[in-house]
C-alpha cells in the first residue's frame, strides 16, 4: 500500500498518472503523455529514426537433447516405477502362449533386472511360472500380424545440415532459426529486416509493412505481441549523414514473431540475401557491436 501511494505521489508531481496494462487511457490522459514527450523531444527522439525491427524465428521442430543430469534423472525414476509397480493382469491382456506375452515378459524381466542392478541388488535369474513348474512355453504362431511394421526412428540430421543450407528451414531442428537479411553494403550488412515506421503507424504495423516489401509476401507470419522485446540505438556513418541531414541515427525497437509456413524471397533492392541461423550462428555474420546489442532477446535451443 505504501509503494502505490508513494508511486501515486511522484507521477502526480510529473502530470502524467499511472496505469495498469490493461487499464484504458483517457484522452485527457494521452495528451498528458503527447505533451510530455513533446517537452522532452530535444533530449528523445530529436534526431534520430524510430525503425521497427523484426525478430522471426521458427521455433524448435523436435525436443532437444537432454542434459546427461536430466538423462540420469529420467532413468532414476523410470527403474523406481519399475521396483514399485504394483503386479500386472497378464492372463487378462494377453492369451497364454501367444508371441505378445512372451515378448512382455522377455520385456519386463530385462527392466527389473535392470533396475535391481541400478539399486544394488544381486543379479538374479527370475523365472516365471511355466518354467518353476518345469512346464515349456509354447507359442501361438496364429498371433503372430503380418501387419506389423518395426518402428524407424528418424535421423535427426537432415540434408540441409549436411550441405549447410543456411537458407532452409529443414535444418538444426532442435534450435530455434532466427532470420537475418543482407543490406547491399559493404559493412554492418547482415541484420534482422527492419525500416522505419511512419507517422500514421504502430511498430507492428510498420515490422509487417517492411517484413512484406523487403522479404515477400509468400510467408504465414504471427507477431507475438505489440510491445517491442528490445531496443538497439546507433548513429549513421558520417557520408550517409551529409546525404541525409534530417537524421543522425536510429532507433530500432524489436518485434518478436514466428513463422508457420513459407519462405524468404527477397526483393534484390533493399535485401540482397537472406539466412536462417542460429543463435550461435549468428556470430558468424552480424557485427560484433549488433550482436551484443540483441543477444539477450534470442533463445539458446
Amino acid at each position: 500500500m505504501f509503494l502505490q501511494k508513494l508511486r501515486y505521489r511522484i507521477f502526480k508531481q510529473n502530470k502524467i498518472s499511472f496505469f495498469s496494462r490493461n487499464q484504458p487511457i483517457s484522452q485527457k490522459s494521452q495528451s498528458d503523455i503527447l505533451n510530455l514527450l513533446k517537452s522532452d523531444k530535444n533530449e528523445v527522439h530529436e534526431g534520430y529514426r524510430i525503425v521497427a525491427g523484426i525478430v522471426l524465428s521458427r521455433t524448435p521442430i523436435i525436443l532437444r537433447d537432454p542434459h546427461p543430469f536430466e538423462r540420469e534423472y529420467y532413468l532414476y525414476q523410470q527403474r523406481l516405477e519399475h521396483i514399485h509397480a504394483p503386479p500386472f493382469p497378464v492372463d487378462f491382456y494377453f492369451k497364454k502362449g501367444s508371441v505378445a506375452e512372451k515378448k512382455w515378459r522377455e520385456k519386463k524381466e530385462r527392466e527389473k533386472a535392470e533396475a535391481s542392478l541400478a539399486f544394488g541388488s544381486r543379479k538374479t535369474k527370475n523365472k516365471t511360472s511355466s518354467e518353476k513348474n518345469g512346464e515349456e512355453e509354447t507359442i501361438d504362431s496364429s498371433d503372430v500380424s503380418s501387419d506389423e511394421e518395426e518402428i524407424k526412428i528418424a535421423n535427426k540430421i537432415t540434408s540441409a545440415d549436411l550441405t549447410n543450407d543456411v537458407k532452409s528451414l529443414d535444418r538444426a531442428l532442435q534450435h530455434t532459426l532466427y532470420l537475418i537479411v543482407k543490406k547491399p553494403r559493404e559493412t554492418h550488412s547482415w541484420q534482422f529486416p527492419q525500416g522505419g515506421v511512419e507517422k500514421t503507424e504502430t511498430l507492428v504495423q510498420a515490422a509487417s509493412r517492411e517484413l512484406e516489401e523487403e522479404c515477400g509476401n509468400c510467408m504465414d507470419v504471427w507477431f507475438v505481441g505489440r510491445r517491442p522485446i528490445g531496443y538497439y540505438k546507433y548513429d549513421y556513418p558520417k557520408c550517409f549523414v551529409k546525404d541525409n541531414i534530417e537524421y543522425k541515427g536510429a532507433k530500432v525497437f524489436f518485434m518478436a514473431a514466428h513463422i508457420f509456413a513459407g519462405q524468404v524471397k527477397v526483393d534484390n533492392k533493399e535485401i540482397i540475401d537472406f539466412a536462417w541461423v542460429t543463435k550461435q550462428e549468428m556470430k558468424n555474420y552480424v557485427h560484433t557491436e549488433y550482436y551484443e546489442a540483441v543477444k539477450d532477446m534470442l533463445s539458446e535451443h
